[in-house]
């Protein structure tokens, strides 16, 4: 692979912590969400992160099919909400739902544009297959 772009962030302290990205432009400290025990309130969390990310790059990858069939898309979004639990081995997993939502385009259409996105485009979709269990539905 030819690697286009490298991010790099680091992180200090765990998911009590502190992260930054190696720009400075990502600066944040880090709580664990009172669900998992900790104080919540005015801090992220990984999950929120990948969240964000994965909402963000799937939207481009849904986009970037509609137009390679000739139908762009001018108004979407992605709701991206990852799960984190303890399954029955008693390691912590993940789990994501994607909502995709599309005004006024036939569902159907974007249904098949957001299977292909899913299938074959997006790379947090292919880094993630068979490691995370992924929903993917059109609103």
């Amino acid at each position: 692979m030819e690697v286009l772009y490298t991010a790099s962030a680091t992180a200090v302290g765990g998911r009590a912590g502190h992260i930054r990205s190696a720009d400075g432009v990502l600066d944040l400290p880090l709580a664990h969400p009172k669900e998992l025990g900790g104080p919540g309130g005015g801090a992220t969390n990984p999950e929120q992160l990948f969240a964000a990310g994965y909402a963000a790059c799937f939207e481009n990858a849904l986009l970037r099919v509609a137009r390679e069939r000739k139908a762009p898309i001018r108004e979407s979004s992605v709701t991206a909400h990852v799960g984190i639990g303890r399954a029955a081995d008693g390691f912590f997993r993940l789990q994501v739902a994607l909502e995709v939502s599309v005004p006024g385009r036939d569902q159907a259409e974007i249904e098949v544009v957001a299977r292909i996105a899913h299938a074959e485009v997006c790379p947090y979709s292919r880094a993630t297959r068979g490691n995370i269990e992924v929903q993917v539905t059109v609103a």
